[in-house]
C-alpha cells in the first residue's frame, strides 16, 4: 500500500512547510522523517517547533526531557518516537540500562529519573489525574511544583509527535534503525 503522507523535503513542501523544515534543520542539523511528514501542515510543524523551544526553557536537563519523551512514546505506543528518543537519550547521557528499562515500560535505575518517569507515566495513563501520592513522590524526589506543570507541557509536546507519527506512519530514519522498536 502506498503511504498517504509524503516525507517532504524543503523542495517538495509548501512554502510554510519548507520554512519550518529549514528552521528545524538549522536548530538540530537534520530533518527527521516524522518532521518531514508533519510539514504537510506547516501550522502543526511550526506549533511543534515553538513548543519544543518553550520545553527547552523549563529547566529540565536534556536527559530528563528524553526520559519524559520515552515514557510518552512508550505509553502512546509510538514506534518511531521510541526509536528517536532512544538515540537522543543515549546522546544526552541516559544510561543504556535506564534506556532499556524505559523501552520496556519500566522506571530507570536512577532514583530521581525513576520518580520523573513514574510521574509522567501516571500523567499519561490517568490523563493528568496523577493523584496526591504520585505528586508527593515527584516532589520528594527533589522536583518543584513548577516542574510538575512543566511535565504537562512535555506530555503535550510528545503527544503532538506521537499522534502525528500514528497518522503519518513515517519510515524509521536510517540513523534510528539501530534503535527500532515495535509496540
Amino acid at each position: 500500500m502506498t503511504k498517504l503522507f509524503q516525507i517532504h523535503t524543503k523542495d517538495s513542501a509548501s512554502q510554510g512547510g519548507a520554512e519550518a523544515l529549514t528552521r528545524l534543520h538549522a536548530a538540530v542539523g537534520v530533518i527527521p522523517n516524522l518532521a518531514a511528514t508533519m510539514a504537510e501542515s506547516p501550522e502543526l510543524l511550526n506549533g511543534f517547533l515553538d513548543l519544543r523551544d518553550r520545553y527547552a526553557k523549563t529547566g529540565f536537563t536534556g536527559a530528563e526531557i528524553q526520559i519524559l519523551s520515552l515514557v510518552a512514546a512508550y505509553e502512546n505506543r509510538c514506534s518511531w518516537c521510541v526509536a528517536f528518543h532512544t538515540a537522543m537519550a543515549l546522546k544526552d547521557g541516559v544510561s543504556r540500562e535506564s534506556v532499556d528499562r524505559l523501552r520496556a515500560g519500566k522506571a530507570p535505575v536512577e532514583p530521581r529519573a525513576a520518580a520523573l518517569s513514574e510521574f509522567a507515566r501516571a500523567m499519561v495513563q490517568n490523563r493528568g489525574n496523577v493523584g496526591p501520592e504520585a505528586l508527593k513522590a515527584f516532589l520528594d524526589a527533589g522536583f518543584a511544583k513548577k516542574q510538575a506543570l512543566d511535565v504537562v507541557l512535555g506530555m503535550g509536546f510528545s503527544l503532538l509527535a506521537n499522534y502525528a507519527a500514528h497518522l503519518t506512519d513515517p519510515a524509521v530514519d536510517a540513523f534510528l534503525e539501530p534503535h527500532a522498536w515495535k509496540a
